[in-house]
């Protein structure tokens, strides 16, 4: 299920650095019930070694949205939202009853908003392949060695080949977590994901925290199974889904009606 929060400024106007992703997942965190928060921040779904949020969130947008290269921030007037998804309907429950309680947001400092509305997105039951446009940027990396033992991240462009390989091995790792290994996963059945309008302009180098993460906007085609498409469209697509990355939207494959 996925949700979507708007908020309008006190002052006006919103000011924040680009790199604002952890605060809108902190606003998250702090807007959940405290048992839950914890159980999702500090474990989430396990394979492996390795753990789950099964959430995402969408960049913010505006009414009006501008830069400020002199002061290095991002400026928001008039109203401003963001989208969030989840598998875990508890969490968004949680979070929509905190977030109409409480009604005003500090993201950071003194820049704060009232919560005008949380509205429900309708499901979508997408037709293969679909067209999907990111609504945050997607990133997918491996971890190598170097010749002198040490470990280096290298982020995948949607040109290569490993770009579409280790997104849909991510999507198993996460539905065998979702299962929690009880049942047969899925079949894939030769689902890919594929650049349709992307160039140098989509590429997104930025920080979540202290963490340099190099991502990717733009236009896709998706080819999923329905499980997986579920997984995907609530979840996120590739890696650091819970830090703001992968959500997407249909824009072309959308059954009854396509989405424009």
């Amino acid at each position: 299920m996925r949700i979507k929060i708007t908020f309008e400024p006190l002052a006006g106007v919103l000011e924040l650095p680009p790199n604002y992703n952890h605060m809108l997942q902190g606003i998250i965190y702090r807007h959940l019930e405290g048992r839950l928060a914890a159980r999702i921040h500090d474990g989430g779904l396990r394979y492996g070694k390795r753990t789950y949020k099964m959430f995402t969130f969408s960049r913010l947008r505006g009414d009006n949205v501008v830069y400020d290269r002199k002061r290095k921030l991002l400026v928001f007037t008039g109203k401003v939202w963001f989208h969030l998804g989840s598998l875990d309907n508890e969490l968004l429950e949680s979070f929509t009853t905190t977030m109409l309680r409480r009604e005003i947001v500090n993201f950071t400092g003194e820049q704060t908003a009232r919560v005008s509305a949380v509205e429900v997105e309708m499901p979508i039951t997408p037709v293969r392949p679909a067209i999907v446009s990111m609504m945050s940027p997607l990133t997918v990396y491996s971890t190598l060695q170097t010749p002198d033992n040490r470990k280096k991240t290298y982020y995948y462009s949607p040109w290569e080949d490993e770009f579409s390989t280790l997104i849909m091995d991510n999507l198993k790792r996460r539905m065998a977590a979702l299962l929690g290994g009880d049942e047969e996963l899925p079949p894939l059945n030769g689902a890919y994901i594929r650049p349709v309008r992307v160039t140098k302009k989509d590429f997104v180098i930025t920080k979540f925290k202290n963490i340099v993460i190099k991502a990717w906007k733009g236009r896709y085609e998706l080819n999923l199974p329905p499980p997986y498409f579920e997984l995907a469209y609530n979840a996120g697509l590739g890696s650091k889904n819970s830090q703001g990355f992968g959500m997407f939207r249909v824009i072309k494959g959308q059954s009854p009606d396509d989405s424009g």
